[in-house]
């Protein structure tokens, strides 16, 4: 595996108590931790057969087919693939990527951490409700410290600031799909059920892009599409499919199927490799609020961060789309209890997957999760694509919390249709526990 040194680093204050959400939604309680040093060294990364990680575990994932993925192999192409990521671990054994030498500062905090951080920096980019540092390489600044330092203690603690982390959709790499996609025979197109209350629920979808499919390629809302949306297939030219292509694609078919009348709305943060980063998804949110929102948002992606405590710069743009939104987001599959952002957000229903009855082997679980559905063997629409090994006409079945999500939002979206509800009365409705029975650690569940 290519190593990277580690930027130096110099000690600060612990980045304080770790956060958690009430189960029943109420304020953050805090719960105590011990004080760790902000180190950002780099580490190994561990198999994700147990899904927990640090240390030198096995390198392979396990699934219900058995082993799927070298994630040591796979971790290796990312670094190779993008050389301004790097691999950093704050907590021993909890590895986070971030880019190199780029921190995020909420827009209204950018001038106060440029006077800060002038000494070190680059450039400065401004986008609207974010301005991106980039930091000189000789000056071999550590990242994390500096977001630690300029948003965790002091005089300088109200600072929205945070590394610019990965966001990954990767096979069996903490987020995305748990498997490769299979092949499979047509599915019957969605038809919307005559007499919905409402005809314009918008479903906004940030993940790969978006292929034609003939589910809906003539509808309305897909010639809409910038060119943009495409998905990007093989985006190496190796004339392979790449391994995230499709998830988009495949994702719209899960909503449409639990909600055949939506206007899906979507846009791309993510390549097809699955590599996005922090500042796509907060361009994409800021690009929908423009847009004029949607009333749900699914968001079948995401990370761990440095110090496994929510990015305010992401938690600020989610906060921007406004009360009448409802984002949905994928618990992630490394099958640990370990935070995924922005799933284990407060204002975000974050999915965990199910295998029939009990929580998928690869899907993540914890205090956090809100609510589960089905994640494996998910049949849905698919790109039409042919290379040495497999040949895709328009539909597969895969696995994953990535899939779980999307059946939740469209569940949420079908009933805001059928009965004229707003989306956040139709969120409180589909996730009432009072009605529905639950699961420990994986929230409450939603059949398919």
């Amino acid at each position: 595996m290519r190593t990277v040194h580690s930027p130096r680093s110099t000690r600060v204050g612990p980045p304080g108590p770790a956060v958690q959400r009430k189960p029943n939604g109420g304020e953050p309680r805090r719960t105590a931790r011990r004080s760790v040093v902000p180190d950002c060294r780099l580490s190994p990364w561990a198999g994700a057969g147990s899904g927990r990680m640090g240390g030198r575990g096995a390198v392979t994932a396990l699934g219900r087919r058995g082993p799927m993925f070298d994630q040591q192999a796979r971790l290796e192409r990312v670094l190779e693939r993008h050389p301004d990521a790097v691999m950093v671990e704050v907590v021993p054994g909890r590895p986070a990527l971030v880019r190199r030498d780029q921190i995020l500062v909420a827009g209204h905090d950018a001038g106060a951490a440029e006077d800060l951080v002038r000494r070190w920096y680059d450039s400065r980019h401004d986008e609207r409700g974010l301005t991106r540092l980039r930091l000189r390489a000789p000056a071999k600044v550590d990242v994390c410290e500096l977001a630690v330092q300029l948003s965790g203690s002091g005089r300088h603690r109200r600072l929205s600031v945070s590394p610019n982390h990965l966001v990954q959709g990767q096979p069996m790499w903490w987020s995305g799909p748990a498997d490769l996609p299979r092949p499979a025979p047509p599915v019957a197109a969605p038809v919307a059920e005559p007499g919905s209350a409402r005809e314009d629920v918008t479903v906004a979808i940030l993940d790969t892009g978006l292929s034609p499919h003939p589910w809906y390629e003539k509808a309305d809302w897909f010639r809409e599409q910038s060119d943009e949306v495409a998905e990007v297939l093989d985006g190496d030219l190796d004339f392979e499919l790449d391994a995230q292509a499709g998830h988009g694609t495949f994702i719209a078919g899960v909503v449409l199927r639990h909600a055949p009348g939506a206007r899906l709305r979507a846009r791309r943060v993510i390549g097809g490799d699955g590599i996005g980063d922090e500042a796509d998804v907060i361009r994409a949110l800021a690009w929908l609020a423009d847009w004029g929102g949607a009333d749900v948002v699914n968001i079948s992606l995401g990370c761990h961060t440095f110090d496994d405590r929510p990015s305010p710069v992401l938690s600020q743009a989610l906060a921007a789309l406004g009360r009448r939104t409802v984002v949905v987001a994928c618990a992630g599959n490394a099958a640990t209890d370990r935070p995924f952002w922005p799933a284990a957000l407060k204002q975000v229903i974050g999915v965990a997957a199910l295998d029939g009855d009990d929580r998928a082997p690869f899907s993540n679980y914890g205090w956090w999760v809100d609510a589960c559905a089905p994640g494996v063997d998910v049949a849905s629409s698919y790109v039409r694509f042919a290379d040495a090994r497999t040949r895709f006409d328009g539909y597969a079945t895969w696995s994953g919390t990535s899939f779980a999500a999307p059946a939740v939002a469209g569940r949420i979206a079908g009933l805001a249709a059928r009965d004229g509800l707003d989306a956040v009365t139709a969120a409180d409705r589909v996730l009432d526990p009072a009605h529905r029975s639950t699961l420990p650690d994986l929230g409450v569940i939603i059949s398919s």
